[in-house]
């Protein structure tokens, strides 16, 4: 009989070891199955080709003369792209930051300073601020006016006066070469 009791607690060591590589394996093969049958579920979720395709837009700045701009649509978003002039340059330069509602220099919102590019959507409430075309107001500023509810901008579409808490954003962006800009 003792025989039997040892033999008998042999086999129950190897079988709890039998027992603990099946319950590993089958752990294993579990989580390689629900990451099999999840990726498909998560891979949905990346932007689409279309999307991607919208991640970056090129501006042919050619056309643009001093003092004028463009409406240009990246990721579903206006932005305007204006060529100042030496007088808008040195207006929006002169500026003392202490002024401003939300105090930031020209320098640091431009690449070249001639070339003003930000999101034209007033940081108030979303509007799409007037002054790209030549037949609209500018505003007090010469920038940007937001009609809805009075938002003036500077020609650095920074905020001078009104409802907006903030300025114009500026967009990424990078010059390709003298006649195009790649936003995004």
């Amino acid at each position: 009989m003792a025989n039997t009791a040892n033999s008998g607690q042999k086999g129950g060591g190897e079988e709890t070891s039998r027992r603990d590589f099946l319950y590993l394996a089958t752990g294993a093969m579990g989580a390689v199955g629900v990451g099999a049958v999840a990726w498909p579920f998560i891979d949905q979720m990346n932007p689409s080709a279309a999307v991607l395709a919208l991640a970056t837009t090129e501006v042919d700045l050619s056309p643009i003369e001093a003092g004028m701009g463009i409406t240009a649509m990246w990721r579903s978003k206006p932005v305007f792209v204006r060529k100042r002039t030496q007088e808008e340059i040195e207006q929006a330069r002169a500026v003392e930051l202490d002024a401003l509602p939300d105090p930031q220099p020209d320098e640091a919102r431009v690449e070249q300073p001639e070339w003003l590019i930000v999101v034209g959507i007033c940081t108030h409430l979303g509007c799409i601020p007037l002054g790209n075309k030549p037949s609209e107001p500018r505003g007090d500023y010469g920038g940007w006016f937001c009609p809805c509810h009075g938002s003036h901008y500077d020609p650095s579409g920074r905020i001078r006066r009104g409802p907006a808490p903030a300025n114009l954003p500026v967009p990424t962006y990078s010059f390709v070469d003298d006649t195009t800009v790649q936003l995004g």
